[in-house]
Order: C-alpha cells, then structure tokens, then sequence
C-alpha cells in the first residue's frame, strides 16, 4: 500500500505470535491488539526477526516493514540502533521495523544478497522495493523512510 491507496482493511502481522490480523483500516492508529495472544500489534520499537519467522512476517502483512539487517559486532550497526528504535516510534503505524542479526541468520542475509552491514531493505508484502546501506542518521533516515509508506 502507497501513499494514496486506501484498503477497507488492512493485515497486520502480530510482533508477539506472528498471527495474522485483519484490522479496518481506519483503526490501525487506534492501539489494536492481537486476536491471538493479546498483545499490542505496534509496539514503538523494531521487531527482532529470525530465519525462521522472517518470511510469514514480511510476506503476510499490508504495512511497509523496513529490516535492519546487523551484526553484533558491527560498530556503525550499535551506533545506529539507537536511531533506529526513535525511528520505530515516530513510524508505527504507517511503516514496521524489523531487525535481522545476519550472523545468527544467514540464510535470509544470504537470500537478500547482504554484503555490508547496517543494509536497510524496504519491503512490501515480502517483495523488495528500496535499499540502503550504512547508518544515516535520523533526519535522513526518517526521510528515506517516509517515501515508503
């Protein structure tokens, strides 16, 4: 969904469970929680996401999901994250963000083609729209992002 388009509802991928949830589009800034397990669905930080979970996350939800793929060691990846976390807050609900540590997964680093870290990647319903590498800082990525949504 991009700037203009407007849907009766919207699917929401849930941070908690990863159930899928059907919300009218009109609520989603109204705090929904989920169907299954209760929880917030906007949580005002970035979604820690695993090989595992990466895919159903990304490829089932109408919402805009930025990932920040990182590595624990990486230094511009630490100086970032904090950047990162205020973006998650100023952006919910018009954009999620997710993280992915790309040394503990591999396979989806490899399956996006990373080669240097921080890279974000812009998605839509699973499907990569726009990328960057290299921590920006706020403004610029507020900027980045907002041209997603």
């Amino acid at each position: 969904m991009g700037c203009g388009e407007m849907q009766d509802s919207l699917n929401v991928a849930c941070p908690h469970c990863l159930a899928i949830n059907r919300l009218p589009a009109p609520r989603v800034a109204d705090a929904p929680r989920c169907g299954r397990c209760k929880e917030a669905l906007f949580v005002g930080r970035p979604v820690p996401l695993t090989d595992g979970d990466f895919e159903p996350w990304v490829t089932r939800t109408d919402i805009p999901v930025i990932v920040d793929f990182w590595a624990p060691w990486c230094g511009p990846c630490r100086s970032f994250a904090p950047v990162y976390e205020q973006a998650a807050r100023q952006l919910e609900p018009r954009l999620r963000l997710a993280k992915l540590d790309t040394e503990a997964n591999p396979a989806t680093a490899q399956r996006y083609a990373i080669r240097s870290i921080p890279t974000l990647v812009a998605l839509r319903r699973g499907k990569e729209v726009d990328r960057v590498s290299g921590a920006l800082p706020l403004q610029q990525f507020l900027a980045w992002a907002t041209r997603l949504a």
